[in-house]
């Protein structure tokens, strides 16, 4: 159902039910011609002897990736090359793994890392490691390291301890620090450290960064022992300056096919009836979107001004993937990749950060980690932990 049909319906109430389009795209994010020759010149520099290697853990479907790699444009803005090239990602999901190939290269596997031997994945620079958040989200579980997926953060410690990259990158939700007090993400921060690392925490809100979005996201930036100093953390580009919905998505309003990939896909569905839904919510025009999550199952915000849920291609620029960046699956599989995925632009900002501090002459430094890391540090002690340990629920922290 295009939107046309649906602003005809005299009713005003379309049914409820998904626009199953899986659109199959040719060409990816590197190689889409409409933008070729841009693209060439910006990716000229990648791929050199003289780049820093990373291998990236729990990819997803490229986010941060393709913010460590640059060479993109969003909202007019261009985000240049930088100095890093993705050896190797790895993730378990054959959705991610996909859009990941499709856009950004075929050096992404399908693997899981809980069996996986660390001797198998190459040495690197840097380790990547967006290690899987439901279990420590303020809208998941909560259930900590007793969850499912709450301990998979050592497989970053088992990269650690085997391959001693000069950078750690860890990121995570912001509500891990608050988790039982912070108890959580110092154990976390207390095994990381343990190979011989030290760490500083980012708390970094995307408004304040470029991003018409309301979201937060938890970095741990590790420094090998040998190494002095800390990168900087990134100073925030739009703080008084936020831009709102309405100037992300604006020139998308009168779009409703493929002209811009993924455009055309989205819910049909009216409010619900009762209890209110995940995500049911209709924007500010005049202000930064409402965060984009994984698990909406559906209930995608409302557009500010039209009469239905955000499309996939408008949430893809609330979490400021380039129009390029294509997701070939249903309107739901495609939401969830969108909603799991780190912004690249924040994923950029991180990435300027390590590369001005790699770039630095290796000397005493008086820079030092930022107050977040401090706090947490203070506040409580790790507890301890045995990989998939039984950690019981009420954990409160040390005072």
């Amino acid at each position: 159902m295009t939107l046309e049909k649906i602003m005809q319906r005299k009713d005003g109430k379309p049914k409820r039910k998904a626009l199953r389009l899986m659109p199959k795209f040719q060409y990816g994010f590197r190689d889409n011609p409409s933008t070729a020759a841009y693209r060439r010149e910006l990716w000229a520099g990648l791929h050199t002897p003289q780049n820093q290697t990373i291998v990236s853990l729990f990819s997803g479907c490229g986010g941060l990736d393709l913010g460590f790699a640059g060479g993109f444009k969003f909202l007019g803005d261009d985000y240049k090359p930088l100095p890093f090239d993705v050896i190797q990602a790895i993730d378990n999901s054959e959705d991610a793994v996909t859009t990941y190939s499709l856009n950004l290269g075929s050096h992404v596997y399908l693997k899981d890392l809980t069996t996986l031997s660390v001797a198998e994945i190459p040495k690197a620079n840097i380790l990547l490691g967006g290690f899987p958040c439901q279990d420590f989200s303020s809208s998941g579980s909560k259930a900590g390291f007793a969850g499912k997926r709450g301990q998979l953060y050592q497989v970053l410690t088992d990269y650690m301890a085997y391959h001693q990259p000069e950078i750690v990158v860890g990121e995570n939700v912001p509500h891990l620090a608050r988790l039982h007090g912070g108890v959580y993400l110092n154990t976390i921060l207390r095994d990381f450290e343990r190979e011989g690392y030290r760490f500083d925490v980012w708390d970094l809100f995307a408004p304040d960064y470029g991003l018409p979005q309301s979201r937060r996201r938890l970095f741990l930036i590790g420094v090998r022992e040998d190494l002095a100093g800390y990168p900087v953390k990134p100073a925030p580009t739009h703080r008084h300056a936020h831009i709102s919905i309405a100037e992300g998505l604006g020139d998308l309003e009168s779009i409703a096919d493929e002209t811009v990939a993924n455009q055309s896909q989205y819910f049909v569905s009216t409010r619900a009836t009762s209890g209110g839904g995940q995500g049911d919510h209709t924007n500010n025009a005049e202000k930064v979107a409402y965060c984009i999550r994984a698990n909406a199952r559906g209930r995608i915000q409302f557009h500010y001004q039209l009469p239905r849920r955000l499309t996939v291609r408008e949430c893809a620029r609330l979490q400021s993937f380039p129009d390029e960046f294509v997701f070939p699956f249903s309107t739901q599989r495609n939401l969830t990749l969108i909603g799991n995925a780190v912004p690249p632009i924040l994923g950029y900002h991180v990435a300027s950060a390590i590369r001005d501090f790699l770039n630095m002459p290796q000397k005493p430094s008086t820079i030092h980690r930022s107050a977040e890391t401090d706090i947490v540090k203070k506040r409580v002690r790790p507890i301890q932990l045995g990989l998939f340990a039984n950690i019981p629920k009420d954990i409160e922290p040390v005072k």
